[in-house]
Parts: structure tokens; sequence; C-alpha cells
């Protein structure tokens, strides 16, 4: 458990002064953000606030991926709205408890590894999706309390604080990186409100964030089996989604700050978050690509960024609920709005045409799937079969057999391409039985016996040339085909020609 609570993995210079105003930065918009979450889900927008600071406190100390930054999220929020509204916020602690387990025990088994099964079309349609989500999301702020689109002066005024905020964040870097330019941006917008006398919407507008420390608490639920068997299938939901954005969103931040982080101890940090969440009154949550983009894009990198934003995030809550209150939301819309345009991955725009059309129809449909419903785990899950089932597809016709007949009669097989359940329909089709000499061999030196499809293959081409009284070797097997043969030695019995040793790559991570 040590590797679990090391502070810091990465060997690097921490910039304290960039660290610590990121960290402030990030707090401010995570202040909205929570609240927003909270009340999609139907619950107090301190159970939103106390989530962002346990789940961000909690994996910024104990996660894989230094920088990153965890809180509420609508994902988790969307999954929690109807068990909220059926059955209350004690039934909400309890899943999210329960939900943490699941991501802690996924941890431990080392199951983080199988994001590398999810293909780069997946991962840019999530990001792009969650683009347009966060962009869309912003609109709200373009409505008056009544649902109704803004008019007149408060429209332009609004509009013109929000392009001035993200004309600031676009524009400073290029003067100086001395203070990030989000945080100058909204410290300029909040102090030209205040001093003007600027009437526009603040974040008190939207609810009261005064509060005290989260406080400890265990869910006041029955404990029997009607209601695990009630909250077990929204803690599976919530378990999958956590973990699919949080590990997406380390891979995402992988690639921005060429480092790797280690998705197994994400996976237990974030458990642990959650199990923590839903003792101490917070609605759960996982990573949050805004967020963590905001950070690094502020050039922090590591663990010190997150624990001041959650520090100050509480902060907040428990003695500055008065002065953020007073935060223009043009200020917090415009940065988020710039983290939006950040987050699309515009080079998928640009090379579209460039790609196979199987690669553009898996990131389309997780982008829809992701805006429309709102389901990553979905929205993911998709992309991976369709991939998956792409993938089969092509390797099903690239089996092909290179014949030939030696100088003693025999004649060979040489394979090429995998033989799996796709490819059975083409292996059986190369074979000219009746025609075929006395003796045959099929040389598997460029080809792999994948699955029992493959072995129910060579069962049925062995019982062939057995019925024609001919004799079938098989040459070249890799020691895990072999394996795969002596398992299902009740299937099939063929003379195995001895090769020299052939190592398999195994997965040593």
């Amino acid at each position: 458990m040590k590797q679990y609570l090391k502070l810091f993995d990465f060997k690097q210079q921490v910039d304290y002064k960039n660290e610590i105003l990121s960290g402030l930065t990030v707090a401010l918009a995570l202040v909205p953000e929570a609240v927003a979450f909270a009340l999609i889900a139907g619950l107090s927008p301190l159970t939103g606030l106390y989530a962002a600071f346990v789940m961000g406190l909690v994996t910024s100390v104990l996660g894989g991926r230094p920088g990153m930054i965890s809180g509420a999220t609508g994902a988790v929020a969307v999954v929690l709205v109807s068990l909220a509204s059926d059955y209350g916020v004690e039934y909400v602690f309890a899943t999210v408890v329960l939900a943490g387990i699941m991501q802690f025990l996924a941890g431990m088994l080392r199951l983080g590894k199988l994001m590398r099964l999810v293909p780069h079309p997946v991962i840019f349609g999530f990001v792009n999706g969650l683009a347009i989500i966060i962009f869309t999301s912003q609109l709200a702020q373009f409505k008056d309390t009544n649902g109704d689109w803004l008019t007149g002066t408060p429209l332009y005024i609004l509009l013109s604080l929000v392009l001035l905020t993200m004309f600031i964040i676009w524009g400073l870097p290029k003067v100086s990186k001395a203070i990030p330019a989000s945080l100058v941006a909204i410290l300029i917008i909040f102090g030209m409100v205040v001093l003007l006398g600027i009437d526009t919407k603040t974040v008190g507008d939207i609810a009261s964030i005064k509060g005290g420390f989260p406080p400890f608490h265990i869910p006041d639920i029955p404990i029997n089996w009607e209601t695990l068997q009630l909250i077990f299938p929204y803690a599976v939901i919530v378990a999958g989604v956590g973990l699919i954005e949080s590990l997406l969103t380390l891979n995402i931040v992988d690639e921005i700050t060429e480092t790797r982080g280690r998705g197994n101890k994400e996976a237990v940090a974030q458990g642990i978050a959650n199990m923590l969440s839903g003792f101490f009154s917070g609605m759960g949550g996982c990573a949050m690509l805004g967020q963590s983009l905001i950070n690094i894009s502020n050039g922090a990198r590591a663990r010190l960024s997150g624990i001041v934003a959650s520090v100050m995030l509480l902060m907040f809550v428990m003695f500055g609920s008065a002065l953020i209150e007073k935060v223009p939301m043009a200020a917090l819309t415009g940065l988020m709005i710039m983290v939006s345009i950040g987050t699309f991955e515009w080079a998928s725009v640009r090379t579209i045409n460039k790609m196979p059309k199987s690669d553009i129809l898996v990131m389309v449909l997780v982008t829809l799937v992701t805006v429309v419903l709102h389901n990553l785990a979905l929205a993911v899950l998709l992309g991976v079969i369709i991939s998956a089932l792409v993938f089969a597809w092509d390797n099903s016709t690239r089996i092909r057999a290179r014949k030939s007949v030696d100088e003693k009669g025999v004649k060979h097989y040489e394979l090429y391409g995998p033989l799996f359940f796709g490819s059975v329909a083409a292996f059986n089709d190369k074979f000219d039985v009746g025609n075929d000499p006395e003796e045959v061999v099929i040389d598997f030196y460029e080809s792999r016996v994948v699955d029992m499809s493959a072995i129910e293959a060579l069962n049925k081409i062995t019982e062939r040339y057995k019925k024609a009284g001919k004799q079938l070797h098989l040459k070249h097997l890799s020691p895990d085909c072999r394996q795969l043969l002596a398992n299902a030695d009740a299937i099939i019995e063929v003379n195995v020609l001895e090769d020299p040793t052939y190592k398999v790559m195994t997965d040593a991570i």
C-alpha cells in the first residue's frame, strides 16, 4: 500500500507560486459547477460543494495523476436524479459509498489497464462531446430566472464581460505567464463589476454557498437485502461512469504533459474519495476534464494545486461565501467557454477526410451519445464495441494461404493472418481435401490460433482429412496456441510437428 501513499510520484521542480495561484483559480471555477450539478441531481448545493472538496482533496493526495482535478460532475449527477427524487438524499449517500467500494476494488484488481482497449476515435468523441457539453451548459447564464433569453442591456453587459474575459485569457499569456491568465481575468471582471456597480448575474444569484465543515454522517437507510437491490444498479453505473471519465481524463492529461499517470492508483483514489464523500454528506463525483485542463494550462503539474483548490473551496464555503457570491458569472462563463474551446479536439475535424470511415462513425457516435444522453459509460462502451467489430471484420478477410508441394510430395499450406471466429469461413475455403496428397502440413509460422472457434475449425478440417485417409500435421504453433490445443484435447487429435520454442509477448505492466 506504500505506493498509494506517495505524495509526489514525478520527480520535478514544483513551482509553488504557480501551483497555489492555479489552485485558487480552479477553486473559483469549481463553485458554480458543483452547485449546478447538485441542483441537476435535485440535491442541496452544499452536497455538490462538499463532494468537490472531498473528491478533490483525496484524489490530489492519493491519485495517480498529479495536476488532475476531481469533484462533483454532471455525469454522476444525471445517474442520481431518479434515485434522489424517488428515495431521498440518504440513498444517494449510500449509493456513492457502494460505488466507491467498487472503484477501490477495481483499482486493487488492476483493472485500470482495460482502458488500453479504448481506441483513439472513442477518446476523440469523448473529448469533443464533453467540450460541447461544457459550452452548452454555459448558455444557461444567458437566461433570466424565468428561463427566457436575456435581451437588451442585460444581454449586452453579460456578453461584453464574457468576451472581455475570453480576450484576457487568450491574450495575457502572449505578454506574460507570471500569473495564470484565468485568475487575472476573474479578478479584473470582479473589480470592474464591483467598482463600476455593474448590474449583472453573480454566483449568489444561483444559490447560497454558505455552510460549515462537511458533517460526518452514516447514511440513514435500512441495512437489508432490499436496500442493496435498490442501490446496487445505481452504484454500478456511478462507479463505471466515474472510472471511465477519470481514466480517460488521465490519459488526456498524460498526452498534454508528456508524462505517465497510474490508472490503477487513480481508481483506488477515486474509490476512497467516493466512500468518504458519501460519509461526509457529498454526492460523489470523478475527475473533471474542464477543471483539469484549467489547472494544466496554468502550468500546474504537482499535487499541490489540487490540494489548494479543494482547501480553498472549503474556505469559500465556511468563511468567504459573502465575497465569492459576488463573483460575476460572466467571468466564470468566459473561462469555461475558453476551456470548451481548448478541450475540443480540432485536429479530429481537420483530418476527418483522412480517417477511415469506421473511425469517423465511432467518433461521431460517441460524441452524439455523450452530448444527447450525457451517458459517458454508454458512449464509450458503444464506441469500443463498434471498433472491436470493425477490427474483427477487417482481420477476418486477412487470412491467406500459400500452397506448395515439396520434393517428397507433401503439400504445405503456409497460413498468414489470425485464425479466429471471424476468419473461420475463409480458412475452410483454402483447402482442397479431395485432390491433396496423402500427407499435408498446415504451417502457422505467420498465423495464430486465437479462440475456440479456431480450434473447432481445425477439428473439422482434421476430420475431413481423416475421412479421406490422409495425414495432417500442424507446424510452427506458438506456445499459447499449443496450450489452447492441449486444453481442447478431447475435441481435436492431430499430429503437431516439433518446432523451436517461440515466446509470446506478455503483459508485464
